[in-house]
């Protein structure tokens, strides 16, 4: 039987199959296909990653950076389609952290874990402080006050305030983090084809000609960051550059992380999860072409909208004063349903860690609310932890900072540091999970779930995991302070430092605690030892 929306109505179903897989069906499964395309999408945001990150693209590679959006997407699609069949396989909260358990071993997925779960903390950390300029403009545009969005005092107090509220709505129930996430969705729609659309009638002040063109990007005289790329536009700038994108698409996995939340999850899932990213792309490719034709023709205008000093806002800065405004408003709703999407992620893939007994306190922070049916301890972890990572915002040095052989730049307090590892965290996590399908898959593995990949499942698996771990080099890449990457990314090998220090903290608890003893142990070909996990409405072979 299914509702108006195509979604199974027979929970039993949900419950058997995960119950298959060893667990008891304890989260309300409320969820339908557009909330938990909403979560991932909201998650995503293609909104909060073009405004975060267009000067950075355009900056460092001109208006033709934006082609490079096209093998990001279409290689993370790659990603999508391997995840959406683990996902079909092993509907289960915590995602990656059960597609490495169960394609590997317990060890494989923690770890996994480990590193997925710090990257969605920060992460939270990096969103809710990313919102505070916006507000603080737009507070300050309708009421006359006079807030500093990049006061370290203002930024911790209204992103302290933000998790609260995000926590307290997320502890209510997942139907209430659909619906914020489904609002996130049609802001994101006003906020990306809106936007757009409103450039255009304001006038476009270039062709479509101008997309292709790097306004001499490549070369530091004409470079609006005055950096460097000796003239090299592909092996230079575009290096650089399609990290702008890079940062942007990912987020979708977490259409996984409610999969217990999700009826029908072994089918609804895997689509979630590619709908998420192509409409995140076609929303993103919409909002950077408006944004590039809206830049000022006159070489001053057209520096000024590619550096961090205008930017964004210089461009819409052309439109009335309340349709900026009004778009100010989408942006720091945006903002919020992204935070709110994420920390739900967090605290599922951390609710999942604990029913396993991974984490230290486990049998609170696997304990689920009778009232909301939600993971009450894990979502105040998930709120605490982003709170004191947002401290961090406090440190900022005022003067280079030696280190063993490299430095901590001046001026960029540790939250800029810390949410770096953000992405490579990600990136990390994502090529370990691709790496336990190559291996489960080489094992003997049969996907069963409802979604599969069939013959393609090798090469789709080998090509997302090359991308991968190239794009993780490019991220984590130590070029020192003075190259482009260094000094706008990865702050040369600070990046790479903090991923070392997570490890060996994780590390550290890892050989003492030996957490991956207490997880269930899966069979040789990634399936329980009792036998194969049949996909929902199948019995069990």
């Amino acid at each position: 039987m299914t509702d108006s929306t195509g979604v199974s109505t027979e929970p039993d179903e949900d419950a058997a199959h995960l119950e298959r897989l060893g667990y008891k069906q304890e989260l309300h499964r409320v969820l339908g296909l557009f909330d938990n395309f909403s979560v991932a999408f909201s998650y995503l945001s293609p909104m909060v990653g073009v405004y975060s990150l267009f000067v950075l693209g355009v900056g460092t590679a001109g208006p033709r950076y934006l082609w490079l959006m096209v093998p990001v997407v279409g290689f993370m699609l790659l990603v999508a389609l391997v995840f959406g069949e683990l996902a079909s396989h092993y509907p289960i909260a915590g995602a990656l952290y059960q597609y490495g358990k169960w394609s590997v071993g317990p060890r494989y997925g923690w770890w996994i874990g480990w590193i997925y779960g710090l990257a969605l903390l920060v992460t939270v950390a990096s969103v809710d402080t990313g919102i505070v300029s916006y507000l603080t403009a737009l507070l300050n545009n309708l009421f006359g006050t006079h807030l500093n969005g990049t006061s370290h005092g203002t930024i911790l107090v209204v992103t302290v305030l933000l998790i609260a509220i995000q926590t307290l709505m997320n502890t209510v129930g997942a139907k209430l983090m659909g619906r914020i996430s489904q609002l996130g969705v049609f802001v994101e729609t006003i906020g990306t084809f809106g936007v757009a659309i409103a450039l255009g009638i304001a006038g476009f002040h270039h062709g479509f000609g101008f997309l292709f063109s790097s306004k001499g990007a490549e070369h530091a005289s004409a470079n609006p960051l005055k950096v460097d790329f000796g003239g090299h536009w592909l092996t230079g700038a575009a290096l650089v550059a399609v990290l702008a994108h890079a940062y942007i698409f990912y987020g979708f996995e977490s259409a996984g992380d409610i999969a217990e939340e999700t009826k029908s999850a072994s089918r609804i899932v895997p689509r979630a999860m590619r709908s998420a990213l192509l409409y995140g792309g076609v929303a993103s490719a919409v909002l950077v072409i408006g944004l590039l034709l809206a830049m000022p023709s006159d070489p001053k205008g057209y520096a000024n909208a590619a550096s961090f000093d205008g930017g964004v806002p210089a461009i819409l800065g052309q439109l009335p004063s309340w349709s900026q405004n009004l778009f100010l408003v989408v942006v720091c709703v945006a903002f919020f349903s992204c935070g709110t999407a994420v920390q739900g992620a967090g605290s599922r893939l951390m609710y999942s860690y604990a029913r396993d007994k991974a984490v230290p306190f486990s049998h609170k922070l696997s304990v689920v609310s009778k009232r909301f049916h939600t993971p009450v301890n894990a979502l105040l972890v998930a709120g605490v932890v982003p709170v004191l990572f947002t401290l961090l915002v406090n440190v900022n040095p005022a003067h280079n900072v030696h280190i063993l052989w490299f430095e901590l730049p001046a001026g960029v307090n540790a939250l800029t540091l810390l949410v770096s590892f953000g992405v490579s965290g990600i990136y990390l996590s994502f090529l370990l999970t691709v790496v336990g399908s190559i291996i489960a898959r080489a094992r003997g593995w049969q996907p069963a779930g409802t979604f599969r990949l069939g013959r393609w499942g090798w090469p789709v698996s080998i090509l997302a995991a090359a991308y991968l771990a190239l794009m993780l080099l490019n991220i984590v890449w130590p070029s020192g302070l003075s190259s482009p990457r260094g000094s706008l990314f990865n702050f040369d090998w600070i990046t790479l430092m903090v991923i070392v220090v997570l490890l060996v903290i994780g590390a550290v608890y890892f050989v003492l605690a030996r957490p991956y003893q207490r997880l269930a142990v899966t069979g040789r070909s990634g399936v329980p030892a009792t036998g194969e996990a049949a996909p929902i409405g199948e019995d069990a072979r």
